[in-house]
């Protein structure tokens, strides 16, 4: 990385009013430095996307913080969200397309100007496209470079950077798939149950298990001719997840998070996300110890690289012998943005993406990692968060007629159904075990298609039982969710959805 990529400035007009927040008039020395630099901050910054799931709230922690989004999550309730009028219409097949789609209604770019010079963008996906859409508007994207990000979110490159920084991935081989024997020639060694993974897309719809040839012709078409694949042996194995930012000074790096991967009863995908648990004992001390110390080990193999700020990495973590694999790596902010950003930690100190925005604004800064990184990782920093996404799983197409609003919700004490307490747009109000956070997604108007996102319910405790398995208050939850929905008569086989296919991150 070279010194003038490590201390890119802010553009000249405000970046002599930036430096006069600091702590000595030249440069941030500690965490109450920079908590009181965002506070004042007068750079108009937006995060520009489908929803404002991923960043839930650090409006709270920045200055001249907004929302762009394509869907109102809260019905005009929140004065830091900006939704286009008629920018909702529309099919998009990714996050990239929804912001590209966002950046050139003439409603958003008046918007983005009216808070001040010198924007500045954030975002979940962004590709050159939208690079090219920023510049013209006049916005700084606070993040390395599209290309540079796609070339990291690679599966398989994924497996190479771990084997350069001493990371393991699963038992493993990289190969294209011609075939079942094919398949079954290049794994030898790996055993007859396999998870294969293309090197790009969601993983609830780029992952593959492969036990028998019926799994395979399943398959064939989204696996023969896609290129290299990562062959891996299927683990009996636990998903955990880590958020991390490479800064100047070392990489920061958050808790270990339990991943809630293939529950038929919240998502369709078999490998599909479905939410996280952050609690202190969500895995032994010495898988945390050892997930931490390979996420910094990544982090100093992404900064040799070139790359800088927010990363998240996906583990694997071994029931029968306790070993921790690398999963994936995610160059970007992610759907457990939310969780890390709001922990007791990140009271204490700073979440972890105002240090993501400190590394591209410009303003000199001392921060010391080391202790950074002991403070997060104690036992008694980690506050018990539990987020649950909900799917529609029919593979019915069924129009919404009805949905419920956002808000503070609670579980009925009979173990039945749920009750608004009252509208929010933010989980402050979670308190007790009965409480949750509901944040909807898919609205009246919308479509329930198979994976379609219904919402986001964020709550203290946990969903799993002592055996990881969804326990009866999880289910509570989405039955009362999808409960909430009133849905149209299903449409007929091959009808057309013509509402915008979304995903909350």
């Amino acid at each position: 990385m070279t010194s003038s990529t490590r201390h890119r400035r802010a553009p000249s007009a405000l970046l002599d009013a930036a430096q006069t927040l600091a702590g000595d008039g030249t440069r941030l020395h500690d965490i109450a430095d920079i908590r009181d630099y965002f506070h004042r901050q007068q750079r108009p910054v937006f995060f520009i996307g489908p929803t404002n799931f991923n960043l839930l709230g650090i409006e709270r922690w920045c200055n001249n913080f907004h929302h762009v989004n394509l869907i109102d999550c809260y019905d005009g309730r929140d004065p830091t969200v900006f939704v286009a009028p008629g920018a909702h219409e529309g099919d998009f097949d990714s996050i990239e397309a929804i912001n590209n789609h966002l950046l050139r209604q003439p409603r958003v770019a008046e918007y983005l100007h009216s808070f001040g010079p010198e924007p500045v963008a954030v975002f979940l996906m962004f590709d050159r496209t939208t690079e090219a859409l920023a510049r013209e508007l006049g916005l700084e994207i606070w993040f390395p470079p599209a290309e540079l990000r796609q070339r990291l979110d690679d599966k398989i490159e994924t497996v190479r950077i771990g084997d350069a920084a001493g990371v393991p991935s699963a038992p493993n081989v990289l190969s294209a798939v011609h075939s079942y024997d094919q398949l079954r020639a290049v794994a030898v060694g790996l055993g007859p149950d396999l998870v294969l993974q293309s090197a790009y897309g969601d993983s609830g719809h780029t992952t593959f298990f492969i036990s028998e040839e019926g799994d395979f012709r399943r398959h064939a078409e989204q696996i023969v001719g896609q290129g290299e694949m990562k062959i891996m042996r299927r683990l009996n194995c636990r998903s955990g997840a880590i958020e991390a930012c490479v800064t100047r000074d070392g990489t920061v790096v958050g808790p270990l998070v339990t991943e809630l991967v293939g529950f038929a009863e919240a998502t369709p995908y078999r490998g599909g996300w479905c939410g996280n648990e952050m609690f202190a004992d969500s895995f032994t001390p010495r898988a945390r110890r050892q997930a931490h110390s390979m996420t910094e080990r990544i982090g100093r193999k992404l900064h040799a690289l070139g790359y800088r700020g927010y990363f998240e990495l996906d583990f694997l973590i071994d029931a029968d012998d306790g070993k921790v694999y690398l999963g994936e790596l995610n160059p970007r902010i992610t759907g457990i943005s939310a969780l890390t950003n709001m922990a007791a930690f990140a009271y204490a100190d700073v979440p972890l993406f105002l240090l993501h925005m400190l590394e591209f604004s410009g303003v000199e800064y001392s921060l010391d990692v080391a202790a950074l990184n002991r403070r997060w990782s104690r036992a008694e920093a980690i506050d018990s968060w539990s987020q649950l996404v909900i799917k529609s799983t029919s593979p019915q197409l069924r129009r919404i007629e009805k949905a419920p609003p956002s808000g503070l919700w609670r579980a009925a004490d009979d173990g039945k159904g749920l009750e608004l307490q009252r509208l929010s747009t933010t989980p402050d109000g979670v308190h007790q075990p009965q409480q949750g956070f509901f944040l909807r997604i898919a609205g009246a108007g919308d479509w329930a298609y198979q994976g379609a996102d219904l919402g986001i319910v964020l709550a203290r405790g946990r969903w799993l039982d002592e055996s990881y398995r969804l326990g009866a208050r999880a289910r509570q939850w989405i039955d009362g969710i999808v409960g909430e929905y009133g849905l149209a008569a299903p449409q007929p086989a091959g009808a057309a959805c013509t509402a915008p296919r979304l995903k909350a991150g």
